[in-house]
């Protein structure tokens, strides 16, 4: 490799945390680094950060029922193929598997079925802080039977990220998903998740703590390096979020900084006859506080139980298994060695955050439906062609 090689190569992997947490901020900039040239007057146009409602990428939306306390948003596509069963990570939603899931099911032969987990999303639940990968493990079994009643629920094709690669593991291993056929885990790997759970609160402590608006919540992802794809930021922020209103509202803002890009604002050109001052000032009065849908730094005691065991746990399941991975620092010893003895197939994409399935939906979509076509699970639409080869 030569000495240029080495250089480009250690940018990229100093480009997010080597702990496996998504990348901060450029420092002094709450919203990360200006893009795009000025336009007359030192003004800059503003991207389009307007949230994407999820009818643009999934068929439907339901609310399953598991008992009369226990109500789960489910996204859903397709009528015919296995199921894949998208599991989010933490503080996420189901949302996040959004411009994925539009392009995988165009690919190959499938159905989606994206669950929003217990205490986030839109799924409602009696008890929204019981986090445990026993507790979480359980709900996907449970949505499952209540999705499919008595009749055999189809092939279902596991995947899970970061969190939900953990609980999707767990389920698997634990047999609550009997048609099970296959399992993929999303930049998840137990040695470098407990050591990132190290840095997890302050890195939480690091993030805006409300935003004034969606639209500053989606500047803020894409701009601070979250997530690094627009497109999907645009409908996955908006499950991660929710409105603040009367006292909560007015108690929140009065002592906690928020994020609305004061520092690095970023204005359309007024209309004619109108000031900058004046646009702005009309964006300010119908700014909206949000804040996250759930408090990550509250689960601190359920890390653990997600990510320790995991790899071994991983390794037991008896169905066809994929890893996918933002980079091959994040191998442990035990997958390394069960790597090299083909007791799983691997991926690494290039150019992703942690947030692997959004930054680069289309590459993690054509190592799903390549995974699929490999093991004889579906059939391919159109030309579909496998795109690279495997570990």
């Amino acid at each position: 490799m030569s000495g240029l090689q080495k250089q480009m190569q250690k940018r990229n992997l100093g480009s997010r945390l080597p702990s496996g947490l998504p990348p901060m901020p450029p420092s002094g900039v709450p919203g990360g680094r200006r893009h795009g040239p000025a336009v007359g007057g030192g003004l800059r146009r503003k991207r389009d950060f307007t949230p994407t409602p999820w009818q643009e990428y999934f068929e439907t939306c339901e609310d399953v029922k598991v008992d009369e306390c226990n109500i789960f948003r489910v996204y859903k596509s397709g009528h015919e193929g296995p199921v894949l069963l998208f599991l989010h990570g933490g503080g996420h939603s189901g949302l996040s598997w959004a411009v994925l899931s539009s392009i995988v099911s165009k690919l190959v032969k499938c159905r989606i079925v994206a669950i929003d987990l217990r205490g986030h999303g839109d799924t409602k639940t009696a008890n929204e802080e019981d986090l445990s990968a026993e507790t979480l493990s359980s709900d996907i079994g449970n949505v499952i039977s209540s999705l499919y009643g008595d009749e055999a629920a189809p092939p279902i094709i596991m995947v899970g990220h970061s969190m939900g690669g953990a609980i999707a593991i767990h389920a698997g291993v634990k047999n609550l998903i009997p048609s099970l056929i296959g399992l993929i885990v999303i930049d998840v790997v137990e040695g470098t998740a407990l050591d990132a759970l190290q840095s997890m609160q302050s890195f939480l402590r690091g993030r805006p703590k409300q935003f004034k608006s969606l639209e500053y919540a989606i500047e803020w992802a894409v701009k601070s390096g979250q997530i690094r794809n627009i497109e999907s930021a645009k409908v996955s922020m908006i499950g991660q979020l929710k409105r603040l209103q009367g006292l909560e509202a007015l108690s929140l803002e009065s002592c906690t900084p928020s994020f609305s890009a004061h520092e690095d604002v970023i204005r359309e050109e007024p209309d004619e006859g109108q000031s900058a001052d004046s646009t702005n000032s009309l964006e300010i009065e119908s700014f909206v506080p949000y804040t996250w849908r759930v408090n990550l730094s509250k689960t601190e005691k359920f890390w653990k139980g997600w990510f320790q065991g995991m790899s071994n746990l991983f390794l037991s399941n008896i169905v066809p298994k994929m890893l996918v991975l933002a980079g091959v620092d994040r191998l442990d010893r035990d997958l390394t060695i069960g790597q090299m003895q083909g007791k799983f197939q691997m991926q690494v994409l290039p150019q992703c955050g942690h947030a692997v399935h959004e930054d680069q939906p289309k590459m993690v979509a054509d190592a799903l439906a390549t995974f699929m076509l490999r093991h004889r699970f579906t059939e391919a639409l159109s030309d579909f062609e496998r795109p690279f080869p495997s570990c």
